[in-house]
């Protein structure tokens, strides 16, 4: 509906011209609100932001909620769900609109929700899509560079991140901060008149802060075999551990559920494990992909092949992220096939080409290029032998392609990757 509006020759005009957007986007965010009956005062509501593990922090501590009786509703990257029930996302990798979230909130107010879950972006803070809800807690998972030509710089990215975090603690809010993250005392020190509650993956610094309480603990010791073992997922444990404490949830019911917990789709999911295994994941950062490289060859068979299949999104998307991509790459991987994530309206070749710009010259490894994200994924398979591991990142549970002149190719990482592995004689044994 708002992108129609935007089409008038004087809605344009006005979008230009700076205070008359703050004030737009606040203007509809009042009539969202209106409009529904602030459903956001009703509900408890949570957010999660931070540049990675939002959606798998709030599917933790959505089965928390839900193993302590709990009814929730919960709007993700990934999915939204409401009570039992619960459908893929269809906005992408954004927040939705005001008037989207403000229907969610009130849909779950009339389900019998107690709790809301939210994922909140930068861009979505921005555009006020977070105001007029009251939200009760407000969580910051960790803080990286993204998004950086959307927002223009990464102080503003962060200061777009605080703005949420901000207007949580003024409505009283509690706020929590992992203390892990290099941007936390940033953050500590700009919230600090709201008391915000720091949590840890690291065992000393969670008993200071949880006397009779570790959410650390929990983060080492909860993780069963298929949630990857790995120092950003620790993270996300420690996140939802700390949240559900404060909600009064008792030790016991935290500990069972994250011992029930079987992972996220498309977020270090683990496809097969003999006669190799293949992980799909999300990761689509340069700091996203060393976390997800350095978990997984912690998991390595020594003397292992180490085989990625990886891209970077066009669109004028962060462009510098994609030699920095390859240099990653190029200190983890020993095969690495460049491949199409999302084009959009640029040349795939030379998205490929700025990728591998970053792969230092004379490196030992091989490269191949293959644009057809299928052909890639197969060719990778083909070259797997026993005890080698293929990782797939970028797309994760993204339901399609985006290419040039709007189109989008329909995808599904997962079934691209079991369909190519069935037809592999390397495949499930």
């Amino acid at each position: 509906m708002l992108d129609k509006i935007k089409r008038f020759p004087l809605i344009r005009a006005l979008y230009r011209v700076p205070g008359l957007v703050s004030l737009y986007h606040f203007l509809w965010a009042v009539c969202a609100a209106l409009f529904y009956g602030f459903p956001g005062k009703i509900i408890f509501v949570i957010g999660v932001t931070g540049t990675k593990g939002k959606t798998t922090t709030l599917e933790l501590l959505n089965a928390i909620l839900e193993a302590a009786g709990k009814k929730t509703a919960l709007m993700s990257s990934l999915r939204v769900k409401m009570g039992e029930q619960s459908k893929k996302s269809n906005f992408g990798n954004t927040m939705p609109g005001r008037f989207y979230i403000q229907r969610f909130l009130s849909d779950a107010v009339r389900a019998g929700c107690k709790y809301a879950l939210v994922e909140v972006t930068s861009q979505g803070a921005v555009l006020y899509r977070h105001r007029f809800i009251n939200w009760n807690a407000g969580v910051l998972t960790n803080l990286s560079p993204e998004h950086i030509e959307s927002h223009g710089s990464f102080k503003n990215y962060r200061r777009a991140k605080l703005g949420f975090l901000n207007y949580v603690g003024v409505r009283g809010g509690r706020i929590f901060i992992n203390s892990e993250d290099e941007n936390s005392g940033f953050f500590l020190e700009k919230l600090a008149k709201f008391n915000p509650i720091v949590f840890s993956r690291e065992t000393e610094e969670s008993e200071r802060v949880f006397p009779k309480f570790n959410p650390a603990r929990l983060a080492v010791a909860t993780e069963p075999p298929k949630f990857l073992p790995s120092d950003f997922n620790r993270d996300n444990v420690a996140a939802a551990a700390a949240v559900a404490h404060s909600l009064g949830i008792p030790e016991k019911i935290i500990e069972e559920a994250l011992l029930n917990f079987r992972g996220v789709q498309g977020r270090a999911e683990f496809l097969q494990r003999r006669p190799f295994s293949v992980v799909v994941d999300y990761a689509h950062t340069p700091d996203s992909l060393r976390k997800i490289y350095e978990a997984l060859r912690v998991e390595a068979v020594k003397g292992s092949r180490f085989i990625c299949v990886l891209g970077a999104a066009g669109g004028g998307r962060d462009k510098w992220k994609r030699p920095e991509m390859g240099r990653v790459a190029a200190e983890f991987c020993d095969e690495i096939f460049l491949t199409d994530e999302d084009p959009y309206d640029e040349n795939p070749g030379q998205i490929l080409s700025e990728i591998k710009s970053g792969i230092p010259d004379g490196k030992s490894l091989v490269t191949r290029e293959i644009p057809d994200r299928r052909e890639a994924i197969k060719a990778a398979v083909g070259l797997a032998g026993n005890g080698d591991t293929i990782i797939a990142t970028g797309k994760g549970s993204e339901d399609w392609i985006h290419v040039a002149n709007g189109r989008k190719i329909p995808w599904n990482e997962r079934a691209i990757l079991e369909e190519v592995l069935n037809e592999n004689k390397n495949g499930r044994t």
